[in-house]
Parts: C-alpha cells; structure tokens; sequence
C-alpha cells in the first residue's frame, strides 16, 4: 500500500518510507492511499484472540511491506508482560448501564501515548532497515506532557536513533515534569521551552521544513523524523484500541456484532479519536464520534460551525495534554472529508497559517457533523466528574473526566442512551494534585508525595513506574525560547 501527503497527493512512498520520514517535506501529513476493511467473519476471528494478536492483523491490513511474522514479533515486544500491568493491554471497564470505560493507561508510562510509542521504534528501526538508511534517525518531539516521556521510554538506546523532546514549561504536570527530566538513555534530550504547546509545535514544524538545517543535518549523518502522532506509525497503533474495544464488548455480551458503540476521546491534537474514525472507516460498527475538549475549545467550536479559529485566549487547565489550539491531525480528517483535494487541504493550511483560522464549505460541515459530536468541560465539571466517579468506586484523571462529562452532555443533549465507550487517557496518579482536590483531600508535601497520599486514601495501587520516581534525580534542565529551538537540535547533534 502507498501513503500520499495530505498537500500533494502525487506524491506515493511506501509505508517503511513514511514512517521513517515521519512528516512530508511539503508539510503535509501521509495518509493511505485507500483504507482496508474488516468483514463481520474477520472481527468475529479477532473477538478470539489476544491483543497482541489483534494489533499484528489489524497493523498488516496497512502495512504490506512488513511480514506477518515481523508485525507478531512488534506486538508481542511492544506489548509484552513486562511493560504493561495487565495481560488485556487495553481492558474496558464498566461504570455502569451503558457506559464503559476504555483504558489506555497500563503501559510502562502511565499514559495513552505508550499503546503507539511502543510499537513505533520497532517499526522504525525495521523501517531504517527496509529503505536501506544508513544515517542516524533523529526523532523530534513536542510534547503536551505525556507523547515526550513515553517516545523516549520507546527510543531510549535504540540503535540509530537520537531523540529530541520539547515541552511547555509551565504547561505540563509536576510529574509528567518529572518524568522527562529523569529519563534514562544516553541518545535522550529534553528541553523546556517558554510558551505553550502550540508553540513548541510550531517549532519542531519549522525545523521540519527548513531546507538549510536538513542539510546540515545530513552532512552530520542525521536525518529527522517524528514521534508525535502526524507519523502514520503513531496513528496506526491507535486504530488498533478501538478495534479491539469493540471485540472486548462483544465477549462481555454487552454487543452484537453490528451494534454501533458511540467512543467519547478527550482530544487536544485530534490524532486518537481520529484513530476511532479510522477504525469506523475500516468497518467496525462505530457510532458517533464524540470529541472532548476542555476549555480550549477550538476543536468543539470547529464541529458545530465549521469554522476553524486558533485567536482565542489560551487556556492553561488541570488537563494540560488537551491545551492545544492547532489540532494538527485535523488536517488527515479534512483531506478525507474532502474526497483526497489536496489542493483544498493545503489552502486551508495557508489561511491557518496567514490568519489562524479557515472556514470549510457546507458539504464538508455536513459531512462533519454528520460523524461527529463537539463537547467541552470546563475546570468545575472536570473537578464535579472526578468526584462523582470516585463516590462510585472509579479513580480517574482530568482528562478522562473531560470525556465522561461530555459523554454524558452528549447524552443529554440527544437522549442516545446507546452502549458508550469513554476513553481513559492517563493514569490518576499523573495528575495527583488535582485528582486529590476533586476527591476532597487537602495534597500535602510536594507532587511525588501525593502518590502516596492518593494510593492510601483511594486504596487503588499506584502504577509501579510512578511510584520510583521518588528520590530520582532531574538529568535536563533546560530552557529555551520557542525561538531558539533550532539551536537546541543542531548542538544536540554535534
């Protein structure tokens, strides 16, 4: 199968060749050229097998120029025994009736982002191989808080990588701080960067398209590639969980095939529940796509009129991996919604660029709101749902209460009492402070305490890896301005 660019369709690589490019030097993002589906009988088939399992067969409908057998031997390291707590990988939950929880959070950094960083070096490395690169692939990373920690568990000292990792510096959590700058591995960097998200995004794309510094990469005998989720090898793993949610509910009876499922996905970079939209593209009987934003509201404004506009105040919340206002992987979606106009995609681009914002035309809007539903939560519901989940014996994070409550607006709003599948994008422990506030604990000492305190008044055990974090000692403490970072990269790579 080929992937084009979302801003020129006429360009075709393979899968290896994209993933190890990661972005499109047009700045465009890849995508398949067609999508593979799944057939009644084939998820009736993988309703009967492990989840490693499931995500070889799902990856290899994309990726024919891997073998079954390499995609087995992916899966079965990437989610082995060791790194995750649970043999399920990515059990589902039920809250209650009709809802049920799909966790995300059980691998070896306590966040959604390990189910794809992962599996990404391993199909990175097998891609440096299959395209016969003998330079070293420097993987750039702007993080919200939780891509950074788990791209470097993922790379650290894998051979013929360098990873580079750029995070807001008063934009993400005492432990997801904390976890970043502790980072084992010696082919690991990390800087902080003054200004939020978005900007050390826009950083990391601009390095990405500058011709002058690709070059002078190149004669170092580097070239750059990405982990953040515009590399297809970030999206296709992610397809994976939605997939193997909907067999997990049609093994507890709560389904029949061909009922659809509605998947709430708290969302910042749109790049997971554009995974469930894939999922449904592919076949799997999914229902309304429901995306969840906190106060940064761009993505919920943009479902219900159309129009796309980053000149808004930003928003920093107790849900900082969504406090994003450049939904990069949005881009996939309009290239689809458009029919593959790669002309179309690339001018919306521009006028997001020029003016912050563009506005789609009306078949396309219907289109949108067709698929999907917009919803926002704001600080007080975020903080109300962790509560009212932890009256009921459910010990969540902001960023997963931001999806249950607007599942529930959803509910409300259109009396769809459906089976409903929130997801939980990160472990409670990530986001101590604010998870004791909601459940009506004073925190005491600093963040690494509150692991314990939360553990002993929850009686629910903290993930392992958070837990060591106390006593360890920062590696990296450097800032940079979001206009230096090209400086960062260039002496990280001397």
């Amino acid at each position: 199968m080929k992937y084009l660019s979302t801003r020129d369709k006429s360009l075709r690589l393979t899968a290896a060749e994209a993933i190890k490019m990661g972005l499109s030097r047009d700045g465009g993002l890849f995508t398949p050229v067609e999508f593979p589906t799944l057939s009644e009988q084939e998820i009736q088939m993988l309703c009967q097998k492990t989840y490693q399992q499931r995500a070889a067969y799902v990856m290899g409908k994309f990726l024919d120029d891997f073998s079954d057998e390499e995609l087995s031997a992916f899966s079965d390291a990437a989610y082995s025994a060791d790194k995750f707590d649970t043999p399920d990988v990515a059990p589902v939950r039920q809250v209650g009736g009709q809802t049920w929880c799909l966790e995300l959070w059980h691998g070896p950094t306590s966040a959604f982002k390990d189910m794809a960083l992962q599996m990404l070096p391993q199909l990175l490395s097998a891609s440096l191989r299959k395209t016969g690169e003998d330079k070293t692939a420097c993987i750039l990373v702007a993080t919200s808080g939780d891509t950074g920690k788990a791209a470097m568990e993922g790379f650290a000292d894998v051979p013929q990588t360098k990873i580079m990792v750029f995070y807001p510096r008063d934009g993400v959590s005492e432990i997801q701080k904390l976890q970043m700058v502790t980072q084992r591995g010696d082919n690991v960097g990390v800087c902080a960067v003054v200004g939020n998200f978005d900007d050390a995004q826009n950083g990391v794309k601009r390095i990405f398209s500058d011709t002058a510094i690709r070059e002078e990469l190149a004669g170092r005998g580097y070239f750059l590639s990405s982990a953040n989720s515009i590399n297809w090898g970030r999206i296709l793993p992610q397809v994976v969980y939605y997939v193997s949610a909907y067999c997990d509910l049609m093994n507890a009876g709560a389904i029949v095939y061909g009922d659809r499922v509605n998947y709430c996905v708290p969302t910042g970079n749109f790049g997971n529940i554009l995974a469930c939209y894939y999922a449904k593209k592919m076949g799997t009987p999914v229902g309304k796509l429901i995306c969840a934003s906190n106060r940064n509201d761009v993505l919920t404004d943009f479902i219900r009129t159309g129009v796309y506009d980053r000149n808004r105040p930003f928003h920093t919340t107790m849900s900082p991996s969504m406090d994003i206002l450049i939904s990069s992987n949005l881009e996939r979606l309009l290239f689809d919604l458009s029919g593959g106009n790669d002309a179309l995609v690339r001018g919306y681009m521009e006028q997001l660029s020029r003016t912050g914002r563009y506005e789609i035309g009306a078949g396309m809007k219907a289109k949108l709101q067709d698929l999907f539903y917009g919803g926002f939560c704001g600080e007080a519901g975020t903080t109300d749902t962790i509560a009212a989940l932890y009256a009921d014996h459910y010990l969540i994070d902001t960023h997963t209460a931001v999806a249950a409550n607007v599942l529930q607006q959803y509910r409300v709003e259109t009396g769809d009492e459906g089976v409903a599948v929130f997801a939980s994008t990160a472990s409670p422990y990530k986001f101590c402070d604010s998870v004791l506030e909601a459940s009506g604990e004073a925190p005491v000492s600093d963040s690494v305490e509150h692991i314990a305190q939360l553990e002993a008044v929850s009686g629910v055990k903290a993930p392992r890896r958070l837990a060591e974090l106390k006593g360890k000692q920062p590696r990296f403490d450097g800032v940079t301005e979001k206009e230096k970072m090209e400086d960062i990269v260039l002496n990280f790579l001397r």
